[in-house]
């Protein structure tokens, strides 16, 4: 087992590793969990009672977060005319058509979102092994393949993510960054559990929230009551 730093053993020392927090006392103790000199993420990890090895249990969705992520993300639009004015307006980073497909195939990845015209989606289509390993193709399930450009683009710079459940049934996703506070952490834990709570499968039995993880880039794990997520 790694050794962990003497600044981790200082943080570990202000979580009761037994308890079940509230919210509101959880995003209080992360930030001060969050010792290091830059401004660190805060992830919450969510164990969800679903097995995702059966289609009809996959987890997958977006929400825009009220106070975004801290990241301001560099979205790219695959769209064509008038479509291609509207991304460019709506504030898209990088907008093109069969001249951007070619660039990425050259190897241009310099992009954290890609959004694109249905029309599109056949030249597209081709940079599926590129972009899908990558988490970086265009899915209608994440609103990022759209005629509605300019709504795309704009919740993505104003704080949208998506998430989904990995193998071992945990989404994993950013809620902020250590400056932001504990109340607008707060706010922002609040939104993506209504999101996940509202993606709950049909087919999922049993307890839905198994557990839930927040901590900083470098903190400890702090566990949260699954009770307790949606209060106000």
């Amino acid at each position: 087992m790694a050794k962990r730093s003497k600044a981790y053993q200082e943080a570990l020392k202000l979580v009761d590793r037994t308890k079940l927090y509230e919210p509101q006392e959880a995003m209080e103790l992360v930030l001060q969990t969050a010792n290091k000199k830059f401004d660190e993420t805060i992830e919450v990890a969510v164990r969800l009672g679903v097995d995702p090895r059966h289609a009809d249990q996959q987890v997958r969705s977006t929400v825009v977060l009220p106070h975004g992520t801290g990241k301001t993300k560099r979205v790219l639009v695959f769209a064509k005319g008038e479509k291609a004015k509207e991304a460019e307006e709506a504030g898209a980073d990088i907008v093109g058509a069969e001249d951007l497909i070619a660039k990425i195939e050259g190897g241009f990845l310099d992009f954290d979102v890609a959004v694109a015209t249905p029309d599109m989606m056949g030249a597209v289509g081709k940079l599926g092994k590129i972009l899908g390993p990558r988490g970086l193709m265009p899915n209608p399930k994440a609103g990022t393949v759209t005629f509605d450009i300019a709504k795309a683009v704009k919740e993505i710079k104003a704080g949208k993510i998506e998430y989904r459940v990995d193998k071992t049934g945990i989404v994993h996703a950013p809620i902020g960054k250590k400056s932001f506070g504990a109340q607008k952490l707060l706010e922002n834990f609040r939104a993506l559990m209504e999101s996940i709570i509202k993606a709950k499968p049909a087919a999922a039995k049993g307890q839905y929230l198994k557990s839930i993880v927040v901590s900083s880039t470098m903190g400890p794990g702090i566990k949260i009551n699954p009770l307790k997520v949606v209060e106000k």
